[in-house]
């Protein structure tokens, strides 16, 4: 699925809700920010976007599932789902709402896991994991990240040739663990560069997932967090995200 990925999961979300008979019910998505504490917990490391930047989580709750999505833009959102199904995608929020909606429709009929973002030191854990798995199912490729995510880096870095690009103008310039972070004029270069490619799920809300997949024609990509766990699996992207709830 390379373009046309909002028409694809409108698509395929307007499917999902007609065959399971949700269309017609007034059923509320309560789409709210969550604080970082909420979101993230209290890890000993202080140095997450959830905690220094201007993004936060954005949850939706569907029949007691939660889903969650990364966005700048966040407010309150009150709305039924066949609203939520059919609205107009304009801008980060409002692909927040979606997305988060999506993910706790998926989570509640069983399509997807793990759309509730890792608390306290779990994500020290999930960073450990990924670095085993890239290793054992591909030895030692070379890495491009497009999102900064400081323990993923901390892990990889060690083992593995790394290039990180981020929109984050804080992160931009900057040297985490021995990796320079570039700004996103430098992702086709990695993308190009790279053997893998490890994307932050937060692209499916900012709509930069389109092209990112678009500049990646011949080469794997791993799409990481909760954010992108409903669009996954209807998009059969690959995913990790094993310390997630």
């Amino acid at each position: 699925m390379k373009t046309g990925i909002y028409d694809a999961l409108r698509e395929k979300f307007v499917a999902l809700i007609k065959e399971n008979g949700l269309e017609s019910e007034e059923v509320i998505i309560r789409a709210a920010p969550l604080s970082p504490e909420e979101a993230i917990g209290k890890p000993e490391d202080r140095d997450y976007p959830l905690i220094t930047g201007q993004e936060r989580l954005m949850q939706a709750q569907f029949r007691g599932c939660y889903g969650q999505a990364f966005t700048d833009m966040y407010d309150n959102y009150d709305g039924c789902l066949s609203d939520v199904a059919t609205m107009v995608l304009s801008d980060n929020f409002w692909r927040a709402v979606f997305i988060s909606s999506l993910n706790a429709v998926m989570r509640y009929l069983g399509r997807a896991n793990n759309t509730v973002h890792c608390k306290d030191e779990d994500p020290r854990r999930c960073a450990a994991e990924l670095a085993d798995y890239i290793g054992e199912t591909y030895g030692r490729p070379r890495i491009a990240q497009v999102g900064f995510q400081p323990r993923m880096i901390e892990a990889l870095s060690p083992r593995f040739e790394m290039r990180v690009t981020d929109l984050d103008e804080n992160n931009i310039g900057t040297e985490k663990f021995g990796v320079a972070i570039h700004g996103p004029e430098k992702t086709a270069e990695n993308l190009d560069w790279c053997d893998i490619a490890l994307v932050t799920g937060t692209t499916v809300v900012n709509a930069t997932i389109g092209p990112m997949l678009n500049m990646i024609q011949d080469k794997e990509i791993i799409f990481y967090g909760t954010t992108v766990a409903g669009a996954a699996e209807l998009l059969d992207l690959k995913r990790f995200c094993n310390c997630g709830h």
